[in-house]
């Protein structure tokens, strides 16, 4: 079975998405554990699909939870925020980057709403659709529950630290209730970001990166914006898509790698700086002749 998650489907097809969840684990000693991402993902870099990795490992040798799953959730279109595409092609791009995950899936409730959804409610969502409806998870002794916990950078943490921008009784809810696993990105004083969260300690999972990566939707933008190559810096799938929608340009024109004039273009994404086949193809007759 796998799960129909469209960008173009609407609320009334909605069904949650839980054919890469597991459900069953054997370790009594280990409680099941599910991450959510909540963002913008306009678009999604190899970053947000690292952070899973990341947490995943980090659950495993830190701590007695045991990751059964993983979500995206896309922030709806009320969202007003700069380079923010349309829900339907970010919803779009999540689904192709995590194709071939076995364990990270897109969830499209949230964005499907036409009204902006604080992020208390997208994990109430999802710990009524896992733990109400689908029960948790089975083990050798019967059901257990699934502890649900946001996944998030940094620079998130930074903001709830920063006096008016996330309401107290939000923050007070999110990490007393679910908690947070927090992945250190450069530019970020993790330190600074917590020492006002110290009442909420407990609850906040801090994962160093082994492997600094600074890549972020806003530089991708920037990229695009200024006719640079993104290859490597975003799944391919999300690439091509990104090329074909004519995506985060500045005139809403998509690089092509010609100049026009109907020759070959690069594949999507590449640097312009390499020439193109057919004008490599043009010079080599050019030069037998």
């Amino acid at each position: 079975m796998t799960d129909d998650v469209r960008g173009d489907m609407t609320m009334s097809e909605y069904e949650f998405p839980h054919s890469r969840l597991r459900r069953r684990i054997e370790d009594l000693n280990r409680t099941p554990l599910v991450l959510i991402a909540c963002g913008s993902f306009s678009p999604l870099t190899f970053l947000h699909l690292r952070m899973f990795e990341m947490a995943a490992d980090y659950a495993r040798f830190n701590t007695e939870f045991e990751v059964v799953g993983a979500y995206l959730s896309c922030v709806g279109d009320a969202y007003k925020k700069t380079g923010l595409v349309k829900a339907e092609h970010r919803i779009n791009m999540c689904s192709l980057a995590v194709a071939q995950s076995s364990w990270i899936a897109v969830d499209p409730w949230e964005a499907l709403h036409s009204e902006y959804l604080e992020t208390a409610k997208v994990l109430d969502h999802f710990d009524h659709e896992i733990n109400g409806v689908l029960d948790g998870v089975a083990t050798p002794v019967g059901r257990k529950k699934c502890h649900i916990a946001l996944l998030a950078g940094a620079d998130l943490i930074q903001t709830m630290s920063t006096p008016g921008v996330w309401a107290p009784k939000d923050i007070d809810y999110i990490l007393k209730t679910y908690g947070a696993f927090i992945v250190e990105r450069s530019g970020t004083d993790i330190d600074e970001a917590l020492s006002a969260l110290q009442e909420w300690k407990e609850k906040i999972w801090v994962i160093q990166q082994l492997v600094q990566n600074d890549i972020s939707s806003t530089k991708i933008r920037l990229f695009r914006r200024r006719d640079m190559s993104i290859r490597y810096l975003v799944p391919e799938p999300v690439v091509d898509y990104i090329e074909d929608y004519n995506l985060y340009d500045e005139d809403g024109v998509a690089s092509t790698g010609s100049d026009g004039k109907g020759k070959e273009r690069n594949k999507p994404g590449e640097s312009k700086g390499v020439a193109s086949a057919s004008a490599s193809a043009s010079g080599s007759r050019a030069n037998a002749e």
